[in-house]
């Protein structure tokens, strides 16, 4: 029997392409683990009007972790224009089913290492190697939406809050309402995960990422909770930023920050920005991490136009499997994995289109093989 059991998703589009290249490097490391597969993704939509099958929730419920490839998402009106004409009209929606895993598996953290690995020609520098930890479970992702808004919430929100007497004379279809749901425990964990981290790698600093002047309940919340947590991490350098002025930092000295810690929504925002800082999307890779299951997954999208053309970037993948393999303890194959890629980045002789080059996703993930 195996030591793994991992949750083989491929997903959408490129999800194939670059999961693909993921077996080449774990055939070579010669992981002791069995690949399970298991459906998501649009085409489930489609079909079945569920991007996330029953079967493929039981699938992950009975393994050890999941390595996803790529999902494709749509608004609304065009989800449901896709689905098979005999689901359409029955009040179905879609809903993420990467959000909706962090959730139903409690995958509090979503961990984005945004490292630059000289020799990358896309990088904005070279000495940036910074990790965003964002909350994965909770704030505008909660899905606590309304459209049109119902009567007896903008009468109770209304009499619970006179800022909003000033939309009350606009009519019920004319508005729609997202709630920011932001808690205490879930603001510690994080922000606690984040300094853990810190202290682990000997990183210097965490910066807690909000907008308490002006979010002053929702991120208030979070940057108090975070400064609780602070006191118990004297040895480490705590500082608070607003989102707004982190962009800002961050495209003007990156290499002054090594940890951010944020909620979901500026989280997402916030690490695709350090993405590109050290070469985009293709070298963006991350965790879903909860107390006992882990979803792995680069960030990128599932570029359809270039499904099975094995044309894009594998390396967000393939550094996402070095987080995998973290996460299960294989530190050493981990270890050798991150060398090997960079390695090859540094050397710079086998790149793909987006680093200028004209190589395939696989013969990147041959190349790393080579160094390894």
């Amino acid at each position: 029997m195996a030591k793994y059991k991992i949750a083989w998703m491929p997903g959408d589009g490129v999800g194939n392409d670059v999961l693909d290249a993921a077996k080449i490097v774990l055939d070579k490391i010669k992981l002791d683990a069995e690949y399970i597969p298991a459906e998501i993704g649009w085409e489930n939509w489609r079909k079945e009007g569920n991007p996330l099958p029953d079967r493929t929730i039981n699938i992950l419920k009975n393994t050890t972790c999941a390595l996803f490839g790529a999902i494709t998402s749509k608004p609304k009106e065009e989800a449901e224009a896709e689905l098979a004409s005999e689901l359409r009209g029955k009040s179905i929606a879609y809903a993420s089913p990467i959000v909706k895993l962090r959730q139903m598996f409690d995958l509090r953290t979503n961990l984005r290492p945004c490292k630059a690995y000289p020799g990358n020609p896309l990088n904005y520098r070279d000495d940036i190697d910074l990790t965003v930890f964002r909350e994965n479970t909770e704030d505008l992702y909660s899905g606590v939406e309304f459209f049109p808004v119902p009567d007896d919430f903008r009468q109770a929100t209304e009499k619970n809050n006179a800022k909003m007497k000033r939309f009350s004379s606009t009519p019920a279809n004319e508005m729609a309402i997202s709630l920011r749901i932001i808690t205490k425990r879930a603001s510690r964990n994080i922000v606690t995960d984040a300094f853990e981290y810190a202290k682990k790698h000997g990183k210097p600093s965490v910066t807690v990422v909000e907008k308490p002047n002006v979010l002053r309940e929702t991120s208030g919340l979070f940057v108090r909770t975070a400064r609780e947590v602070a006191k118990n991490y004297p040895g480490i350098r705590f500082y608070e930023a607003n989102i707004d002025a982190m962009c800002m930092w961050l495209l003007k000295n990156p290499q002054d920050y090594s940890v951010l810690v944020t909620s979901n929504m500026f989280g997402d925002i916030i690490s695709d920005l350090a993405a590109q800082l050290v070469g985009g999307l293709g070298f963006a890779s991350s965790g879903n991490i909860g107390d006992n299951y882990a979803v792995f997954e680069p960030t990128h999208g599932s570029a359809p136009k270039y499904s099975g053309m094995y044309k894009v970037n594998p390396m967000a993948t393939l550094l996402t499997v070095k987080l995998m393999l973290d996460w299960l303890g294989e530190t050493s194959a981990a270890e050798s994995l991150e060398d090997a890629i960079a390695a090859v980045i540094r050397e710079g002789k086998v790149r793909t289109y987006d680093m200028g080059g004209q190589n395939t996703t696989l013969e990147i993930a041959q190349a790393v093989v080579g160094k390894m």
